[in-house]
């Protein structure tokens, strides 16, 4: 039982430091689908990060900001349901081709054959 519940607690460990370097990717992932509101990438995380992978609205606002300052995404303000205008996000040419080569470089690679089965093993 105590190797059980150390085996946990190091998961647990691991995931969060893997989960934070990835903000980035979940982030842009999120507006190449389509142009988003901060509820609606964080909604995007939880649904296929499935429940694994979630961030904080404040954590997902300053990496939106952070982008926006380096030209990644902008924003434009939209009327929302009730309420106050709200600001949707999308990727620029200049993130779409970031994100492009990241995929191409760190994401495709697990899609060898020879990988695929040692993962599935």
């Amino acid at each position: 039982m105590a190797t059980k519940t150390y085996n946990e607690a190091l998961l647990h460990a691991w995931e969060q430091t893997y989960h934070k370097g990835h903000l980035t990717f979940w982030v842009l992932i999120a507006l190449k689908e389509s142009p988003k509101s901060l509820e609606e990438i964080r909604a995007f995380i939880e649904l296929y990060g499935q429940s694994v992978v979630s961030y904080d609205d404040q954590s997902i606002y300053r990496a939106l900001r952070k982008y926006d300052e380096i030209e990644m995404i902008r924003f434009e303000l939209r009327d929302g349901d009730r309420g106050p205008q709200r600001k949707y996000y999308s990727l620029t040419k200049t993130g779409t081709a970031v994100l492009q080569q990241f995929i191409e470089r760190n994401i495709l690679l697990f899609n060898q054959k020879k990988l695929q089965t040692i993962l599935l093993k």
